[in-house]
């Protein structure tokens, strides 16, 4: 009998040893596995590519049906690139009609500090909010016909009292606070709601002001003439120093190889690729 328990628990320990070292070999695979997909360069590209396309928004797809971006998504991905090896640049691809202040605020916070190079490239449309994410890159490119700035704020809004009375219903205010239900559209605006409202836009519209006077260093009074909330063709916009070239990967790919002193051939763009950090 004192054999056979020994050598039960010679085999015991001998499959403990196996286990432990198959789970090494698992966790060190999985973990190799888990680098490889978390870098951005394939080894030979240099250049990470960010698309920034659709509303601009606090989280998630709150606009069901749009395509949607975030600031933590942009966190996710800056970090990645700015963890792994070989990347020395993004190109930022903008097509965006803006979204809300705050988030494009972040995204060009994001943009503005990082330690790499970076350039903007505006499609179709960098308007509003998207314009302040695409301002905050160090070098900005637009197509002739792409629609660029559109500094301004809105939170305009349908009223339908018209329609609940013609349709028969009533609108029963119940709030604490007299301006609770301001900007409610079951009832009509008050001139205090509405001069509440017209300060703070006229709030956010300055901060955004500052903004593209910081990112696109100009002298105020000159980003002030031009923050009607209208937007400019790419040609108009580079007469109004909104952009700083016209074109698309080509002309950002003679600035990333003039900057950083390569040969053109040499740049090479990491394509972007959705993975489970997109949020």
């Amino acid at each position: 009998m004192p054999s056979h328990s020994f050598g039960r628990e010679i085999a015991n320990v001998a499959l403990r040893v196996v286990a432990v070292v198959l789970c090494f070999i698992f966790i060190l695979g999985f973990g190799n596995a888990w680098v490889e997909e978390q870098t951005v360069s394939d080894g030979w590209c240099n250049i990470a590519v960010l698309p920034i396309e659709g509303v601009i928004a606090p989280y998630g797809d709150v606009f069901s049906g749009e395509m949607v971006i975030n600031p933590a998504s942009v966190r996710n991905y800056l970090e990645m690139v700015q963890s792994g090896p070989l990347i020395e640049g993004v190109l930022f691809e903008i097509n965006s009609p803006g979204g809300t202040p705050v988030a494009a605020e972040q995204i060009a916070e994001l943009i503005d500090t990082l330690d790499i190079l970076t350039v903007g490239v505006v499609g179709d449309m960098g308007a509003s909010g998207g314009y302040l994410v695409a301002a905050a890159t160090d070098f900005l490119v637009a197509s002739p016909m792409s629609q660029v700035g559109s500094i301004g704020v809105t939170m305009s809004y349908l009223e339908q009292t018209k329609q609940n009375e013609e349709e028969g219903l009533t609108f029963v205010e119940l709030a604490a606070g007299n301006l609770k239900e301001a900007g409610n559209p079951n009832k009509e605006l008050t001139e205090e709601e509405r001069a509440r409202f017209e300060r703070d836009l006229a709030t956010v519209h300055d901060v955004f002001i500052d903004h593209i006077a910081k990112y696109r260093d100009l002298p105020r009074e000159d980003v002030v003439a031009v923050a009607d909330g209208s937007g400019y063709t790419g040609k108009d916009a580079l007469e109004k120093r909104l952009v700083d070239a016209l074109g698309g990967r080509s002309v950002a790919s003679a600035y990333f190889a003039e900057t950083l002193q390569m040969p053109i051939e040499d740049i090479a763009y990491c394509e972007y690729v959705a993975e489970d950090w997109w949020l």
